[in-house]
């Protein structure tokens, strides 16, 4: 979300969603906010620095280790005080991490090298991950007495698999992933997380052909992808969603513009796309208020305040939408 105030922010989530709300994340606010900065915060016993190149474990916590936490306690803080102004009593609530392949792409070991291209360090990385997620999904129950839902962010995962991350000195590409391999890394953590919450486990990959088979065979309950992604999209990965959602998984579609367009768009015109996907996969439309969940696409924030807030309005007005869709659609 845009700004830098996580008080403003929690208010317009409790305003705005207040029947799935989430703990905001504000990245304007600099190292540590940002979404690697805040799982690292949740770690347990990996302490990061930042350096000219991004994020790198350390040897003990200094002071960007330290901010990182202190923003997650500020935002933690300032959730539980929005939640009881607004009176309100979520029946669940979303929080957000990094997934291991993002985490183990973004963070450096202290020789320079991604923590990726050492696989004992991306065990060691996806055990502190699950170790911190269990304190941490505590302390969001005990502040909105609502059970949690793991949203994992998976942007990378793509590039891990294809093989398009640069190594340290730029001339070359950190090798690619199998995909057995990454799906087995990416099922331990969800299995971890489902065993931690009791919830189901969402995975979020907002790159143009998110994997989404992957993603479900590695027991993702809840996939998040951006409606752009079906742009000029092959008839293959049309069969993939259809496959991963007949299979029982529920769609996050990412339906809303992220940055305000030009003209701004009806509900109607930002629904379409989703109507179009469930017709052109042959499912009822039913299926959209069944197992579908309309979220603005990728995040807000680069959006202006009023934008963001207008974007989970929509977001929200599409939900009841999918329920029960005007007869002129």
């Amino acid at each position: 979300m845009p700004g830098t105030d996580p008080g403003e922010a929690a208010a317009v989530v409790f305003g705005e969603l207040p029947d799935f709300p989430h703990l905001p994340e504000l990245p304007g606010r600099g190292v540590g906010a940002d979404m690697l900065g805040r799982t690292a915060a949740v770690l347990v016993d990996l302490p990061i620095e930042v350096v000219p190149s991004g994020y790198r474990v350390t040897a003990r916590p200094g002071h960007e280790h330290r901010r990182a936490v202190d923003l997650l306690r500020w935002d933690l803080d300032a959730l539980q005080e929005a939640r009881e102004k607004a009176g309100a009593a979520p029946s669940v609530f979303k929080i957000q991490l990094a997934g291991p392949w993002t985490l183990g792409a973004g963070v450096e070991l202290a020789r320079g090298h991604r923590v990726l291209t050492d696989r004992g360090a991306l065990r060691d990385f996806a055990a502190s991950l699950l170790d911190g997620l269990s304190g941490h999904v505590a302390e969001v129950q005990s502040r909105t007495g609502a059970p949690v839902v793991v949203q994992f962010d998976e942007p990378s995962l793509p590039a891990v698999l294809a093989g398009d991350l640069a190594t340290p000195s730029g001339y070359g590409t950190v090798s690619a992933v199998p995909e057995p391999e990454a799906r087995e890394l990416l099922a331990t953590v969800i299995d971890g997380a489902r065993r931690i919450t009791a919830q189901p486990v969402i995975v979020h990959c907002c790159a143009a052909k998110p994997p989404l088979t992957l993603l479900r065979k590695a027991g993702a309950d809840g996939l998040a992808f951006d409606l752009a992604a079906l742009d000029g999209a092959s008839a293959a990965f049309l069969d993939e969603i259809g496959e991963v959602w007949d299979g029982g998984a529920t769609l996050f579609l990412g339906a809303v513009p992220s940055i305000e367009p030009a003209a701004r768009p009806s509900l109607q015109e930002i629904a379409a796309p989703a109507f179009r996907l469930a017709d052109r996969l042959g499912f009822n439309r039913r299926i959209l208020a069944e197992r579908a969940v309309p979220t603005p696409a990728c995040g807000l924030a680069g959006a202006t305040p009023e934008w963001m807030r207008r974007a989970l309005a929509l977001a929200r007005d599409l939900g009841k939408a999918f329920v029960e869709p005007p007869e002129a659609w």
